[in-house]
């Protein structure tokens, strides 16, 4: 009787962990499609609206647009080194060009929490404020781990980096709902 088996390689591990994700999409936008029922059609009928957004202060439209240049940068880096590490595992980028988009990403988010400190936020957004320089400093901590496999080459520096970044990711998605509301389309 001959043994068959498999050689766990990254790339296998990478391709089956998006291949479930994209399964999990797939199933859950199903179930959503499967479950919901259409609205009766009336003639008196108005198209859903979202909820009316309070008026934002002089200040508040100041400090959001000052805001998104910054957001903007943060997150072209943070993307380009996800892509970079993804790309890293898959052998699609060498280990050279991924430390040159963790070193830029890092310079990024070091960069950005200094433009951010500089800012006076109006006292309405001083909490998301502060949330958001929470996120470009869990940034910088999983930059700085995932840039510890090029001193020492063990790749488990990529693995301890990733929560990091994904706490970091959720909190700018929850904080930039708040402040640019058509950038995060809604769930």
């Amino acid at each position: 009787m001959s043994e068959w088996r498999v050689r766990l390689t990254p790339r296998i591990i990478v391709v089956s962990i998006a291949g479930l994700i994209v399964l999990g999409v797939l199933t859950l936008a199903g179930s959503r499609a499967l479950t919901t029922t259409p609205a009766p059609a009336t003639a008196s009928a108005k198209p859903a609206t979202r909820p009316e957004r309070p008026p934002v202060s002089a200040a508040e439209e100041a400090y959001v647009r000052a805001m998104w240049p910054i957001h903007g940068d943060v997150q072209r880096d943070l993307m380009r080194a996800s892509l970079g590490q993804i790309l890293y595992k898959t052998d699609d980028l060498t280990r050279a060009e991924l430390q040159a988009r963790m070193e830029r990403a890092l310079a990024t988010y070091r960069s950005a929490e200094t433009r951010i400190r500089a800012l006076q936020p109006p006292e309405s957004m001083r909490k998301d404020h502060e949330e958001y320089l929470a996120a470009v400093r869990l940034f910088q901590e999983s930059a700085v781990e995932a840039n510890k496999m090029f001193k020492d080459g063990k790749e488990d520096h990529l693995l301890a980096a990733y929560p990091k970044s994904q706490e970091g990711s959720d909190k700018i998605r929850e904080v930039g709902g708040k402040f640019w509301p058509n950038e995060f389309p809604p769930n």
